[in-house]
């Protein structure tokens, strides 16, 4: 099982080519984190969050944190140790073998592919609530919402799934100057939403009872293992260690110092939401508790609704809704334009991510090479850019944001989980390495990932928990049935490619700064 590993010496061999100049600093590393991290998760998660854990979400934000750390601390020793390849896939074979490569990889693919299948659902909330606001045009329930939800399909998901889709596989392209551009934006909404918010983090009866669902899966636990969608991204400053000054210093004041400031602002957003509007959890007739993403809540929201009432865990458009219930209309009017405005270029990383996981587990010999097949006239993989958009798309459509998001969580767990055991393992079976960042504290910070990526994999729904082991036994079967008789590794042809770990042969270009949570 741990027989098959791609050699570490050539993959770093690879690395020596790059030669990368080291010309980041602390604050530059920490801006391009703090740019990665906030996105879809704090402008759509909110309300999942406020359903769960009521006002207690803000604990639920500071444990997907603190989780988030020490994994990325973990992340970022074998990011400098194997900087050919941002990826937990190409660590995990270097470290512990093909079988638990492959995984990480299948794992990876459920996580790219339903992480835009979320961010397409969260972008349709804003978007509808900006075409009745502002353009007077109202798309019918059943259209704008999936069965889940009360609805039919969710079409503008479904629609701006295949339109990013179909940009991919044309090789349009974005300019990084056009992306710093959305990331400020991005930014800037969330700070405005705090400055409106700002006098009411002081309204305590909003904020009682604290923890009105306890802290187990529907409560505090709950929403952090579903609000760590919120800060996936910070890989961005662990992968950027090749070309960091001082990395030994300058990767952890980085990562830690994004992840405390995102931390921070979640902290002073999700307070300006309880306090301006409560966040109490919505409750059946008979006092039960509702689950997010069920038909029951939705059918209860939409009762509250005629009443003239919306509570935060029933939008679709969180932030924008508490501003207009608090007055600020047209300041809800912007937060919403800023979410339509920048989510659509998550969609675009996410399934760019995504072919970039295909490309190198194809030229691995792991998946069938054709998938990588590069359009004559496009200049880009096209077949699997395809096949992936279409089911990013068909997902959007007809699954709630929640469960979308707590699946790919589960997918990302698995992901920081088998980091944290490869850096524990090549310290013991290789202790001499050169590391260029070393994790502090070891065999206490590596423990606490593997245990915090197992305690929130746990306190995830019973459905997204399973759509882990389900996947990974279809991953198994495929592996067995075709990947491991083709493995290059397994034949012998050990040739590490520097395109492996960058950018598949595509004209669209790596987006610098946008996020992909």
């Amino acid at each position: 099982m741990f027989g098959r590993v791609k050699p570490l010496d050539a993959i770093l061999a690879t690395a020596e080519k790059k030669s990368l100049h080291r010309s980041l600093g602390p604050v530059q590393l920490t801006l391009l984190g703090v740019g990665a991290i906030i996105g879809t998760g704090i402008f759509v998660l909110t309300a999942e969050a406020a359903q769960k854990a009521g006002p207690g979400m803000m604990w639920s934000f500071v444990i997907a944190g603190f989780v988030c750390a020490v994994a990325a601390l973990c992340y970022s020793e074998l990011a400098s140790m194997v900087p050919v390849s941002g990826s937990a896939y190409t660590y995990t074979y270097a470290v512990m073998g093909e079988v638990l490569a492959w995984m990480v990889g299948w794992a990876l693919i459920l996580e790219y592919a339903v992480a835009a299948s979320a961010v397409c659902v969260g972008w349709s909330g804003y978007f509808v609530g900006l075409l009745r606001d502002y353009v007077g045009i109202t798309i019918p329930d059943a259209f704008a919402n999936g069965p889940f939800a009360g609805g039919l399909l969710n079409l503008p998901a479904l629609v701006i799934g295949l339109l990013v889709t179909w940009l991919l596989m044309i090789g349009t392209s974005e300019s990084a100057k056009v992306n710093a551009a959305l990331v400020a934006i991005k930014v800037a909404a969330l700070s405005l939403f705090v400055f409106a918010t700002a006098k009411y983090l002081n309204n305590g009866p909003n904020f009682t009872p604290f923890t009105p669902n306890g802290w187990g899966i529907i409560g505090v636990g709950g929403a952090a293992a579903s609000i760590f969608f919120a800060y996936v991204g910070f890989d961005a400053v662990s992968t950027a260690a090749e070309e960091t000054k001082n990395p030994q210093r300058n990767v952890p004041i980085g990562l830690i110092g994004s992840l405390a400031i995102c931390t921070v602002f979640y902290l002073l957003v999700a307070g300006g939401a309880i306090g301006a509007i409560g966040a109490q959890p919505v409750t059946g007739p008979g006092g039960e508790v509702l689950a997010p993403g069920s038909v029951e809540l939705a059918n209860q929201c939409a009762a509250l609704a005629k009443a003239g009432h919306e509570p935060l865990s029933c939008s679709k458009e969180a932030l924008a809704h508490v501003l207009k219930e608090i007055g600020w209309t047209k300041l809800g009017g912007v937060i919403g334009l800023a979410a339509g405005m920048a989510l659509p270029s998550v969609i675009l990383m996410m399934l760019f991510g995504q072919t970039r996981i295909f490309f190198v587990m194809a030229r691995d010999g792991l998946l069938p090479e054709k998938l990588a097949t590069i359009h004559p006239k496009w200049k880009t993989p096209h077949i699997v850019t395809g096949i992936t958009g279409v089911f990013v798309a068909v997902a959007a459509a007809f699954l709630p944001v929640g469960k979308l998001a707590d699946i790919s969580n589960s997918g990302t767990l698995f992901a920081f989980f088998m980091v944290a055991i490869a850096v524990l393992v090549l310290r013991k079976t290789e202790p001499n390495r050169k590391r260029p960042f070393r994790t502090p504290l070891i065999w206490i910070t590596a423990p606490l990932a593997i245990i915090g990526t197992v305690s929130l994999y746990f306190l995830l729904p019973f459905d997204a928990k399973m759509v882990l082991p389900v996947w990974g036994v279809l991953g198994l079967a495929i592996y067995y049935g075709y990947s491991r008789s083709r493995s290059h590794v397994g034949r012998g042809l050990v040739e590490v490619h520097e395109a492996d770990s960058d950018v598949p042969h595509s004209s669209v270009p790596p987006l610098p700064g946008v996020d992909v949570d």
